[in-house]
């Protein structure tokens, strides 16, 4: 069987790619990874993420004939074609919550988003928070918890075992600390249960070591 391929951008600043590269590296499931610089005046660059997708982003997944784009759809692909790592929790009422909070991640947060953006190679300083940034903090802390709360008992991570939404808030980690935003014990708690994963490490330590840097990406 062949090996999965995954198209990815720059570690150090793409936060869509880091979600399903760790959905699969933490689960250690097979894979080739191939690194497309992002933001360059490479037109070989950007012609290398067509021969992926012609929607022109990373991610990119392939397995054989299947083409799969969009970090959530990838997540959502690969717990079907790997359901024994179980990305998702078994309970039904359990499963609906996931993959809610998911979606929220997927959609949402704009704010925090945009005025912090991720970037490993960013000295850890605050920067004055928008309301609309404060509310999005405020309200993933408050998912956090309430995972943690309900599922605790059953493993350190969101739903007790590491899966698709420890996978798909991982940048909100990186950026909470990048940008040292004040949250709650239990929030720090959370964050340090996912960086001392390895495979978040491994992301980490390849991001710091890039050289390209994005000046779009910098001004923060």
């Amino acid at each position: 069987m062949a090996a999965l391929k995954l198209a990815i951008g720059n570690k150090n600043y793409s936060s869509w790619s880091m979600r399903p590269w760790l959905a699969l590296r933490a689960n250690d499931i097979p894979f080739v990874e191939t690194l497309i610089p992002l933001y360059t005046d490479n037109p070989a660059d950007k012609e290398q993420i067509l021969s992926f997708s012609r929607a022109g982003k990373v991610p990119v997944l392939v397995d054989g004939d299947v083409t799969v784009w969009d970090s959530l759809a990838i997540i959502e692909y690969i717990a079907e074609r790997y359901p024994e790592v179980k990305l998702w929790p078994d309970d039904v009422a359990a499963r609906a919550h996931a993959r809610s909070v998911c979606a929220e991640m997927h959609s949402g947060f704009v704010a925090l988003r945009s005025e912090c953006g991720m970037n490993l190679h960013r000295p850890v300083r605050a920067i004055a928070l928008s309301a609309d940034a404060k509310a999005n903090v405020a309200r993933i802390e408050e998912i956090w918890r309430e995972c943690r709360t309900r599922y605790g008992a059953k493993g350190p991570f969101l739903f007790g075992r590491f899966g698709a939404a420890d996978a798909m808030y991982a940048p909100v980690v990186h950026r909470l600390r990048t940008y040292a935003i004040d949250v709650a014990p239990d929030t720090k708690a959370y964050m340090e249960t996912m960086m001392a994963l390895p495979a978040f490490q491994e992301w980490t330590r390849d991001g710091l070591a890039e050289t390209l840097v994005i000046a779009k990406f910098e001004d923060a």
